[in-house]
């Protein structure tokens, strides 16, 4: 299978569970992320900002990644504590409930780090 060209097309070669979860992600990341750019990057999708690369969020088997998240102020950092898999990786495994809330605020924090743009 050839590899995906835009985000609609990843999102729909996902099994439909994680497809929806995927949708529901790139909405939640899309709002809070000022005239965002979307692409694919290293096979997944990614939203920029300002012409950088603000987030990228993939479906694996096990879960759905976001990264880059760098360190947070807490009490943020707290809450994501407990998906951090690595250093600037947070996982949210398929078995448990998406916190698409948090998803949205470890975005919101991203863009305020980088000054909106």
């Amino acid at each position: 299978m050839a590899a995906p060209e835009t985000i609609d097309e990843y999102i729909a070669a996902q099994p439909p569970e994680v497809a929806e979860r995927l949708r529901r992600i790139r909405t939640v990341v899309e709002a809070e992320v000022p005239d965002h750019e979307e692409r694919i990057r290293y096979g997944m999708p990614a939203v920029m900002l300002g012409g950088r690369y603000a987030l990228h969020f993939a479906g694996w088997k096990k879960h759905i990644g976001l990264y880059p998240v760098p360190t947070l102020d807490e009490p943020l950092e707290a809450e994501v504590a407990p998906y951090r898999s690595e250093k600037d990786s947070v996982v949210f495994p398929h078995a448990r409930p998406v916190p698409y809330d948090l998803i949205g605020r470890i975005t919101a924090a991203i863009v305020a780090k980088r000054g909106g743009a």
